[in-house]
């Protein structure tokens, strides 16, 4: 199959990825804006369509544009500094049908297109989209359970979780980090490879659970976002239910909540470097690329090295987001990771249940604010 058709049929199965998420809001609270950090329901309606305009026709072929007030008002998401939140109204917003009636006419005339299209600018455009697969879950996580259409709910069960003291070496070797351009696509962060010489350190086989976090919540620690206490017993607020705490999942915390937990426990995170280390001796979960809504135990993925390194939740690690050597900006795409070569952003690994299969290749990095607590991370534990 030529590579612009394989492309062009992977663009096509991300945007019934990002529809099948809308489809889920009730058309009431389109206008709603669940995370206080980020933009109402209505601009992520619009923005894959713009930023696939902007990138392709508009950058890569030059064609003028039909809605240039559209294709400026849905370009960019925000990532306001704490304490900083958008102000805008509903009544700021265009109408919902005029929204769609861009994203039809786009999705047409780029479709017309793809044969034209660079493919590095098509890998942009699909692995764009499906980032906002998961970050537009995050928003929809946190929508009241009445504004989205509702789905069944995996049980939680209680069962005997691993002991917390399992832990496993790792020999001192040199690691490989990024990823050089005749590799394939990376994004701009990824680039380029290098090594890294990692000494020897043991790290948990499993994700800190939310019973383990929940002994550090006893002892005066705050919860994680995702409980809450009703009648004095922990719930987990669950993507269409709250259901009772699910003690054998992975706690979903922030990084500066990971960061105290290793402390109390006399450990620390991993550094990227580490990481990427003790990932070279794992096998990934089966919860990810869209599988599940929500996280499933520990150990259920049977591995003889770390365990659900790759999905089940993000993993934290103690490395600050910035440059590899020899970093260059996309300049098609200048600010997607330098603006957050800020020393306010960590790095995370791995995956969650709403991670597409693309980004688990070993190169990719994700990162978040410290103190941002929507996103589906988890950490396990390191001891040099």
């Amino acid at each position: 199959m030529p590579t612009q058709t394989h492309l062009g049929r992977a663009l096509h199965r991300a945007r019934e990825r990002t529809d099948e998420l809308f489809r889920l809001v009730r058309p009431d609270a389109l206008y709603e804006r669940p995370i206080p950090e980020r933009h109402r329901i209505v601009f992520y309606l619009g923005h894959m369509e713009a930023f696939d305009w902007n990138l392709i026709a508009r950058y890569a072929l030059d064609i003028r544009s039909f809605h240039p007030a559209f294709d400026k008002l849905f370009a960019f998401g925000i990532d306001p500094p704490p304490g900083q939140l958008p102000g805008d109204q509903p009544r700021d917003w265009p109408a919902i049908a005029e929204v769609e009636r861009y994203n039809q006419r786009t999705r047409d005339e780029i479709d017309d297109l793809l044969d034209s299209v660079p493919e590095q600018l098509l890998h942009v455009a699909i692995e764009h989209r499906l980032m906002h697969a998961e970050t537009f879950a995050y928003i929809l996580h946190q929508l009241p359970y009445e504004r989205k259409a509702g789905q069944d709910v995996e049980p939680s069960r209680d069962r005997a979780c691993p002991e917390p003291a399992c832990m496993i070496q790792v020999p001192a070797r040199p690691v490989r980090l990024g990823r050089d351009p005749e590799e394939g696509f990376g994004w701009d962060n990824e680039f380029r490879a290098h090594c890294v010489d990692v000494p020897a350190f043991s790290i948990g086989k499993y994700k800190v659970t939310n019973r383990e976090y929940l002994e550090f919540v006893d002892a005066g620690a705050d919860p994680p976002f995702f409980w809450t206490a009703r009648g004095g017993r922990w719930f987990y607020r669950a993507m269409f239910s709250e259901i009772p705490l699910p003690l054998e999942w992975p706690a979903y915390v922030t990084h500066d909540q990971a960061t105290a937990y290793a402390r109390w426990r006399g450990m620390r995170l991993p550094d990227e470097a580490e990481w990427q280390r003790a990932a070279e001796l794992a096998a990934p979960s089966d919860n990810l690329d869209f599988r599940r809504w929500d996280p499933v135990a520990v150990d259920v993925d049977s591995s003889t090295g770390p365990a659900q390194m790759c999905g089940n939740g993000w993993e934290w690690t103690s490395t600050v987001f910035a440059p590899f050597p020899g970093f260059e900006p996309f300049p098609f795409y200048p600010n997607y990771s330098a603006p957050f070569f800020d020393g306010q952003h960590y790095v995370l690994k791995g995956g969650s249940p709403r991670t597409a299969a693309c980004f688990l290749r070993p190169s990719f990095r994700n990162w978040f604010r410290p103190s941002y607590p929507y996103i589906y991370s988890t950490f396990r534990l390191v001891e040099s």
